[in-house]
């Protein structure tokens, strides 16, 4: 009886040997198609250099595993592209507090291109935009530590502080080729994102400013265009001038005020399959009237101001005056880690309803204007004022085309007949039945 137990055990263990072979082979086959024997090859030399710094470098004070560890991390993320990173948990903090509505600082948004930490705008009415800051200038020194080569994160940190504070940040400005300090003081930088609604003098033009798109905004801009409607305007500018974009459900919601029920708006596409989506028009809620539009763009114009001006001019909604805006429309997942780390992660790029790319292109407007820095800065100076207002000849422009409807059609009339039916090629009821994409947070 033993010794017939004994066989059977030995049988169990040659079959269950035979099987571990076997699926060793199949697993090494299917990682050397993948390039995972690489990987592991890889992560034995990182593993030999993390050893050898804690063995033998020579700074005690910079050779913790969390720093060694982070910085790979930070770095192996950042070789990406400029809007993918990996948070620390103070970071990823810090960033939470800032979509939250309000942060210390001087209220300009970066991005770090090529070394360079490039301002993408000034938010409208705080110290950096009334200290003079303007899109495309390039932040060099922060209190005097030169910011080549820094972590967004880390350059970001150091230009916020306690309100009331004192800031100096060096700044080259290339259309000019000037090299210039400014000292600021730090303020608490609120979310007022929808501003100067009014009808604008001899016209019967309404007038609507938004800054970015965060989460009251779209409750902000219903209310504006209300009170323009009952003013009985006949058309309606949008300025989303250095506007550096924001929240998707919340351009998604704008954009819904000026279609019709089930239109593309924006669609996303990744590697995988499953970042494909499409966001539509909404089927509820309220409706704008069926008058002219103009919106105003320029380079400071970015990410959801991109996807509202690309949609609208697809279909033939909006005629856009001013000039090309920023570009950037990737998609970023926020993907928080076990240790209250982050990684935020380029998964997929934005087209418009016309298949446009918005990444890297930027959307083009269809009446070019172009305006100076110093015209720019005076026509946002006098707006934070709220007094006279400073020359604008892109607004100018733009009550020009909307006092004749003739030109307004001729600009979208193109447009109207490439979109008549849906871009993508199927009918808008076709397209509804597919599965609805979960939520994006940030565009």
């Amino acid at each position: 009886m033993t010794r017939t137990r004994n066989l059977l055990l030995a049988a169990l263990a040659a079959i269950l040997a035979v099987n571990l072979v076997l699926g060793y082979r199949v697993y090494s086959a299917e990682a050397s198609k993948a390039g995972e024997d690489q990987a592991f090859e890889k992560i034995s030399v990182m593993m030999r250099v993390l050893y050898l710094i804690r063995k033998d470098y020579v700074d005690a004070d910079k050779i913790s595993y969390k720093d060694l560890v982070y910085n790979a991390l930070h770095g192996m993320v950042r070789s990406l592209d400029p809007f993918s990173d990996f948070m620390s948990p103070d970071q990823y903090r810090n960033m939470m507090e800032t979509t939250e509505g309000e942060f210390g600082g001087l209220g300009v948004i970066v991005s770090a291109e090529e070394d360079t930490l490039t301002i993408i705008a000034p938010i409208d009415g705080t110290p950096g935009s009334r200290a003079g800051l303007q899109a495309g200038d390039q932040i060099v020194k922060i209190q005097g530590k030169n910011v080549a080569g820094m972590k967004l994160g880390d350059a970001v940190k150091l230009m916020r502080g306690k309100p009331g504070t004192m800031v100096t940040i060096t700044v080259h400005r290339p259309s000019t080729g000037v090299t210039k300090d400014y000292t600021i003081e730090r303020a608490i930088i609120p979310v007022h994102s929808v501003k100067d609604t009014k009808v604008l003098p001899g016209t019967s033009i309404g007038y609507v400013r938004v800054t970015q798109f965060a989460e009251p905004t779209a409750g902000e801009f219903q209310t504006a265009l209300k009170d323009l409607s009952a003013k009985n305007i006949d058309a309606l500018v949008i300025d989303l001038r250095n506007n550096p974009g924001g929240l998707l459900p919340t351009v998604v919601e704008m954009c819904s005020y000026f279609l019709e029920p089930g239109k593309l708006i924006v669609s996303t596409e990744g590697r995988r399959p499953s970042q494909k989506h499409e966001f539509r028009t909404r089927k509820r809620g309220y409706h704008f009237k069926n008058c002219p539009i103009a919106i105003l763009i320029n380079g400071g114009s970015a990410s959801a101001s991109e996807i509202m001006s690309g949609c609208l001019k697809d279909w033939g909604r909006a005629v856009l005056i001013g000039e090309k805006s920023f570009g950037k429309g990737s998609v970023q997942n926020i993907i928080p880690l076990p240790d209250g780390s982050a990684l935020r992660l380029t998964t997929a790029m934005y087209y418009t309803p016309s298949r446009r790319r918005i990444h890297r292109h930027g959307i083009e407007p269809d009446i070019k204007v172009k305006l100076t820095r110093e015209e720019y800065q005076a026509i946002f100076d006098a707006q934070d004022r709220g007094g006279e207002s400073a020359p604008d000849a892109q607004l100018q422009r733009a009550v020009e085309v909307l006092n004749s409807y003739d030109i307004y059609r001729k600009a979208a009339k193109s447009r109207f007949s490439e979109l008549r039916q849906d871009p993508s090629g199927s009918s808008p009821e076709k397209q509804q039945n597919r599965t609805k994409p979960p939520a994006e947070k940030q565009p």
